[in-house]
């Protein structure tokens, strides 16, 4: 006899936030959140709230994003795959 192809649907991985500024470095910030996020097979969005250069010795610049652009990425990314969870900071 042969095996019947699995016919169960495939399920999407949850859709995860993270709301966050961004490490230069990627050892910080949104850069590893998403690596996490990759790590526990969750599909990872991003919101930047603020751009740094940094290292990992020390931060040396931060430049916050104008809050109205923060606002329009949360509905950009909200309004078309929602999310499951959502982590700050």
């Amino acid at each position: 006899m042969s095996k019947k192809p699995d016919s169960s649907p495939t399920q999407e991985p949850p859709k995860v936030l993270t709301i966050a500024g961004s490490d230069s470095g990627g050892a910080a910030g949104l850069q590893a959140d998403l690596k996490t996020f990759t790590t526990l097979n969750v599909y990872g969005m991003s919101v930047v709230t603020a751009v740094t250069a940094q290292n990992s010795i020390a931060v040396t610049a931060v430049h916050p994003l104008p809050p109205e652009f923060v606002a329009a990425q949360l509905e950009a990314v909200l309004s078309d795959y929602g999310a499951a969870a959502v982590k700050t900071g």
